[in-house]
């Protein structure tokens, strides 16, 4: 990869001398969907794919971005001697920028420029984080030019604040955190509500984790997960009249089906009873897997997906075909949607001796079901950030 880097960034900014190489990977949850920001416990992996940069600096105010997956948008500049906003011309690069302006905005300000160039290969619109993977990417590479003391934890809430502030998603802490703090063959049980968190060895013996990209992304995605916040938010200020809770994740099931009545919309009901559950079956799911009961570990996923299916309502017709097709394979122990929904990947747990035909299968009844053709990923879970 490091020579597709020099050559790319050659050609684009006339030399590759003094230039500098990081990368950040994409990560996948393996149970906790929807939790992050109504304080419960998510349970992600970093991957081995994400995004990878090469980077020089300059000696003027200016920055340069350039992606090699979206050549036809060119080189975008900004001038950071002008106030960073977010505009339209800036495109894919409002992430980036968005970073840049985050650091400014904690007090960390760049006095000169730098050339970047990114290279990812997370699969666009997948639902694996490309977004939170190039924010930290890119956080990760103002710490290290410009010496900022920042720490994993701080870069992942810089890249949560400048998407949420600067790019208007109003996503949860998972994805950032899960990228910038990565541990190889770990997945990290986070507690959303206070970041307090532990790495969890997935041991898996005899199986291996399958990404499963539906190849379509409905472009409501957006705008339903702002939607499904705002659901859960008013259901939890209708729960605080009678319950003495900070976030949705401090009840237990018993508790939420006993004053579940005091929500009055019947869609916010059915949002918080999501957000409840999955994150009690999150606690659950991890320490099945620490007591090696894969199979339990893989039910739980399954109960995921249903709910997040039909209370939720996050799932769409192409991943409930993957799903349920996946769940009729020998050798699954379990399978859901992963991401915000609405299209994406879902993630799978598959014997080893059944991956092949888990492949073959699947795809070919998503492709009679659907008209699309589905991608599969074997993968395996790596580390956060670092310099090549």
């Amino acid at each position: 990869m490091r020579e597709v880097l020099e050559q790319e960034f050659s050609k684009v900014y006339g030399s590759s001398e003094g230039v500098r190489y990081f990368f950040a990977p994409g990560r996948v949850n393996l149970i906790g969907e929807h939790t992050d920001y109504n304080g419960g416990h998510v349970f992600p992996c970093a991957l081995t794919i994400g995004t990878y940069a090469a980077v020089r600096e300059r000696k003027d105010k200016k920055v340069n971005f350039y992606s090699v997956n979206l050549p036809d948008s060119g080189v975008i500049g900004i001038d950071l001697t002008e106030e960073l906003k977010p505009t339209k011309a800036l495109r894919w690069a409002a992430y980036p920028a968005g970073v840049i302006w985050a650091f400014a905005q904690k007090g960390m300000k760049l006095d000169h420029g730098f050339d970047i160039l990114f290279n990812g290969n997370i699969p666009n619109s997948s639902g694996l984080s490309s977004s939170a993977s190039i924010e930290v990417v890119t956080g990760f590479v103002l710490k290290s030019l410009y010496g900022f003391d920042v720490s994993g934890v701080d870069l992942a809430l810089i890249g949560q604040y400048s998407e949420n502030n600067f790019n208007g998603m109003n996503c949860g802490i998972m994805d950032q955190f899960a990228v910038s703090m990565g541990k190889k063959d770990c997945a990290i049980f986070l507690d959303c509500a206070t970041l307090s968190f532990e790495y969890a060895s997935v041991k898996l013996p005899d199986a291996k984790i399958v990404i499963t990209n539906s190849k379509v992304k409905h472009h409501l995605v957006d705008s339903a997960y702002n939607d499904r916040r705002n659901e859960s938010e008013e259901a939890l200020k209708d729960l605080q009249k009678v319950c003495n809770i900070k976030t949705l994740g401090d009840l237990s099931n018993e508790e939420f089906d006993k004053n579940a009545d005091a929500i009055k919309s019947p869609v916010c009901r059915k949002r918080a009873k999501h957000a409840v559950y999955e994150n009690n079956r999150t606690i659950e799911a991890v320490k099945a897997l620490a007591d090696g009961d894969i199979k339990h570990f893989g039910e739980l996923m399954n109960q995921s997906h249903i709910s997040l299916r039909d209370d939720y309502e996050v799932s769409c017709e192409e991943i409930d075909v993957l799903v349920d097709s996946a769940w009729k394979q020998p050798g699954v122990l379990g399978s859901r949607i992963t991401g915000g929904g609405f299209g994406g990947c879902t993630v799978s747990i598959v014997k080893n001796d059944c991956i092949d035909a888990f492949i073959e299968n699947v795809g070919r009844e998503y492709t009679e079901k659907t008209g699309e053709t589905a991608e599969f990923y074997v993968v395996e879970i790596g580390d956060g950030p670092y310099e090549l």
